[in-house]
């Protein structure tokens, strides 16, 4: 099944130049061809082409439906982005892929990135919806000072993790022993050069637990990851 985005459907039944490009001259949908569209706000849309067109296609809407995301609760994954962006997009291609509602890219320190533009991320983010056949798109914030998004969480209800490297400042607590199932989920992730003991101690006086991932050193982006799969299995196994 191949999904089609168009984020204003409801109001305005036509496909985006991209999605038009892509039914009619790569696999050539002519008047009366069926399609199923999502506009990333958790609604599905079956359709048939009433206009075919490549820059913008006219739909007819035949029925919808709401398609809420399988994990009932919302999960944040906040993350120094990498030097390399290469690996900044291969993160969100698979996070969207596995589940999760919000990408908070963080300014610390030691970041090795200092700007990000978050176009092409969302872009990815689009592509990977569709293809894992969700409605749902999850929100890309633009890049946020550590500080900032500290204090923003300190008024948010929900379990709170940073996972970073160090042992020097307090005991680390095994992440999947400390989720809670069905409860609003936030991990931290330091950059390549970790969290400074300044940022550390802040999350901690902001109710973040600090958790370790094993006993392998991982890079940001597979620490992510890894953070994300264990939320979804820690919940799968509470059903």
């Amino acid at each position: 099944m191949i999904q089609f985005f168009a984020p204003d459907i409801a109001e305005n039944p036509i496909l985006p130049e991209s999605d038009s490009q892509h039914a009619i001259r790569v696999l050539r949908l002519g008047v009366g061809d069926r399609v199923q569209v999502v506009d990333g706000k958790g609604n599905v849309y079956d359709c048939i082409i009433a206009e075919p067109h490549q820059k913008r296609t006219l739909l007819s809407i035949v029925d919808s439906r709401p398609q809420l995301p399988h994990w009932p609760f919302n999960i944040t994954i906040a993350v120094a982005p990498t030097k390399h962006l290469d690996r900044m997009e291969w993160l969100i291609e698979k996070m969207v892929e596995i589940g999760f509602n919000r990408f908070v890219p963080l300014l610390c320190r030691h970041s090795e990135r200092k700007e990000l533009k978050i176009e092409r991320l969302q872009k990815i983010a689009v592509s990977a919806m569709k293809q894992s056949l969700k409605a749902t798109l999850p929100t890309i914030e633009p890049m946020t000072p550590i500080s900032q998004f500290i204090k923003e969480q300190s008024a948010i209800e929900s379990q709170k993790f940073v996972c970073y490297c160090s042992d020097e400042i307090t005991e680390r607590l095994v992440l999947a022993e400390q989720l809670q199932p069905l409860r609003d989920t936030t991990v931290l992730i330091g950059p390549e050069g970790d969290f400074s003991p300044d940022e550390i101690s802040a999350t901690l006086d902001s109710g973040f637990k600090a958790v370790t991932l094993g006993d392998t050193r991982l890079r940001t982006e597979t620490a992510a990851l890894y953070s994300l799969s264990t939320i979804h299995v820690v919940n799968q196994l509470s059903r």
